[in-house]
């Protein structure tokens, strides 16, 4: 079952010639969901092929280049004859300003928009085994990060032992490896535990939006496959991070390290580094307690799938 991240602007508040503003496309066996909405985000979606068949759209918070976007989009859906309603999720106390901005071109879009309030801990959406929790961040407006969690899956069916107990190939295989014991002809009851292993972890991804480092990020995270942090600036202006309640490169991996995460991308880069933005690299690479290739910085365009664990 595929699980990809497409980034469709990774730039900060500012955007530049290679980067638009933040929006992250997120692909997961048929379901198409959207976190943030920067300036433009309608064309990246048709530049990078992702469709615009998305169910949900995640805000972080009421900055514009995470929500000015939001209009043009539901004006191109609603071009296309868009039917099914869209879901938006919004930190709690920004849903009036969210609708206002939604509906400032057009009072009448032909589809159902549902603006929901979200806050810390909130399960805010539950997908096909999987899960979209709120988290709190640290940023200068009411804001919130995302997780999206997979559920445990089904340990391996071990054929061969089952055989081996006599079990017939067939639908017995299928009610063993669902937890239900099954009965032999000659009465041996074969338990699930005998041939089917341990539950096996889903997988995980973490977006935190704009955020200063925070411990509430590594708890939520909690050993994910791939982090998402706020990279705005790299060491050089450490000070100008914390005043605009930002991260570093540095900082975003020493959370990842904090979270055990597995890969960590940085975005939200901001334009002053958009003729060299190698000093992120360097600095998150260094701090990385993983493998160096494990830290990227993501150009708009950029894929990344995400594996399971045990792949």
């Amino acid at each position: 079952m595929s699980l990809r991240v497409t980034f469709l602007g990774t730039s900060g508040a500012i955007p530049t010639v290679a980067r638009n503003p933040c929006s992250i496309f997120v692909a997961r066996e048929g379901d198409s969901l959207l976190f943030d909405a920067g300036e433009g985000t309608q064309r990246q979606l048709m530049r990078y092929g992702t469709g615009f068949d998305i169910s949900e759209l995640f805000v972080t918070h009421v900055h514009g280049d995470h929500v000015l976007g939001i209009p043009g989009l539901l004006q191109t859906m609603d071009f296309n004859d868009r039917e099914r309603k869209l879901r938006i999720h919004v930190p709690r106390g920004t849903r009036r300003q969210v609708r206002e901005l939604a509906f400032s071109l057009d009072a009448h879009i032909s589809f159902p928009v549902e603006i929901a309030d979200v806050d810390d801990g909130d399960v805010v959406s539950r997908g096909d085994e999987y899960e979209v929790r709120a988290f709190r961040t640290d940023h200068d407006t009411r804001s919130v990060g995302y997780a999206l969690v997979e559920d445990e899956r089904k340990g391996r069916f071990d054929r061969e032992r089952a055989e081996e107990l006599g079990v017939p190939v067939g639908p017995k295989f299928s009610q063993l490896h669902e937890g239900e014991p099954v009965e032999l002809d000659d009465g041996t009851v074969v338990r699930p535990e005998q041939v089917v292993g341990e539950p096996r972890p889903g997988r995980s991804l973490v977006y935190t939006g704009d955020t200063r480092p925070t411990a509430r990020t590594v708890e939520i995270a909690d050993e994910p496959d791939l982090l998402i942090h706020d990279a705005t600036f790299a060491d050089d202006r450490a000070e100008r991070a914390a005043d605009t309640a930002h991260s570093t490169a540095r900082q975003a991996a020493e959370i990842a390290n904090r979270a055990s995460a597995k890969r960590l991308a940085l975005v939200h880069l901001s334009s002053r580094y958009a003729g060299d933005p190698a000093a992120h690299l360097a600095e998150a690479r260094e701090t990385f307690s993983g493998d160096a290739d494990d830290v990227s910085l993501p150009d708009d365009g950029t894929e990344i799938e995400i594996p399971y664990p045990d792949a």
